[in-house]
């Protein structure tokens, strides 16, 4: 089987990574139907396919990851992939044009078991079962080989688009934040060596939760251990947290910027301080932008959403600068739950559309 072949298995058109018989079906077909431009099934499917064909000669891939298993305190982040979507359209009606134009292929989501997170959590006989169930027209031993967890699934799809095109860059739709973790693993183990600047109200330091190593509150901890260290992960709008930056700073080699720190000298001044930590890595640069980085007045439909944030015109020119004086290698926007919204997510779904647009024009940026 061809990488192209087994991406086709693992991933669903855009809009569908979630199981849904009932309520929510009619909105995610609209979706669908809107999205590629297709009145049935289908044609869903045919242009699904053409665009995964597309990789090998796209420059940015977009993939959604709608899991929120990995979450803590309130959920809701699974159904942004379509929410975020959705609103890119709203405002942007030839936003899938746009895409084609300019070298962009939306790769669809990854069809998430929501009791599922990783497969090393789970039994043999469980794994099984599960691939029975995604997989029913895989032939064996193919099947038994096919990830079933919604992490492992995105580690598996961007490992292979990494394959058929070493050299795009992927734009996740989270999610919550430990669907960051399978974009840094991929990317690592395919040869790519980068720093990560992590806009995000917490650390996520923690070596393990509860026992479960990769979750919404770890994978920074994990992805800090890859990458390698030494200032190469630079957190920015850091407010809650047990312990002081430098408890971080000194034991993990990270770099951290707090706002209440930092709004003293005003924006530019730490948006200056952030680009020249993340030149100083010598390294081409991944923005993990967890949406309660930014302040709660502008982003509440989250799970954990906390006050005295990141503004979101700084955000936006944070990314920009770094689009203009670094190489973005990779980004995300994660951890909108559009449900939690005192507004129904609307002003938090707007704000996360921004943030991906500004992202997608700082991956191009060097590419066109």
């Amino acid at each position: 089987m061809t990488p192209l072949e087994e991406l086709a298995l693992l991933l669903r058109p855009a809009g569908g990574g979630l199981y849904l018989v009932s309520t929510g079906k009619a909105e995610q077909d609209a979706l669908k139907r809107r999205f590629y431009g297709a009145d049935n099934d289908e044609d869903i499917t045919a242009k699904f396919l053409a665009d995964l064909a597309r990789i090998e000669t796209a420059k940015v891939l977009i993939l959604g990851i709608p899991s929120d298993v990995g979450a803590g305190f309130r959920r809701g982040a699974n159904l942004a992939p379509q929410a975020i979507r959705a609103r890119l359209l709203d405002d942007d009606p030839n936003f899938t044009r746009y895409c084609h134009a300019h070298g962009v292929v939306d790769i669809g989501d990854v069809f998430v078991v929501p009791q599922l997170l990783h497969d090393d959590m789970l039994a043999p006989a469980q794994i099984a079962r599960s691939q029975q169930a995604l997989y029913p027209d895989a032939p064996e031993p193919l099947r038994s080989t096919l990830p079933v967890s919604p992490l492992s699934i995105a580690e598996r799809a961007l490992a292979l688009a990494l394959r058929i095109n070493p050299n795009i860059k992927p734009l996740m739709l989270g999610g919550d934040h430990s669907t960051a973790w399978p974009m840094v693993k991929a990317m690592h183990d395919a040869g790519r060596r980068f720093c990560i600047v992590q806009l995000d109200a917490h650390t996520d330091l923690l070596r393990e939760r509860l026992g479960v190593e990769i979750c919404f509150a770890t994978w920074s901890y994990h992805a800090n251990e890859l990458i390698g260290r030494q200032g190469r992960l630079i957190q920015v709008g850091i407010r809650a947290t047990r312990h002081p930056r430098e408890h971080w700073e000194e034991t993990l080699d990270v770099r951290q910027f707090w706002p209440e720190e930092h709004a003293p000298t005003g924006d530019e001044n730490l948006i200056e301080t952030i680009v020249q930590a993340a030149r100083k890595t010598r390294l081409p640069v991944y923005v993990s932008n967890d949406i309660d980085g930014t302040d709660s007045e502008d982003a509440d439909a989250t799970g954990t959403p906390e006050p005295n944030g990141l503004r979101v015109a700084m955000v936006r020119q944070l990314i920009e600068r770094l689009g203009r004086e670094c190489t973005l290698i990779a980004g995300d926007v994660v951890e909108v739950a559009p449900l939690l919204g005192r507004d129904e997510g609307r002003r938090t779904v707007e704000v996360a559309a921004q943030y991906v647009r500004v992202t997608l024009q700082g991956l191009l940026r060097d590419l066109e």
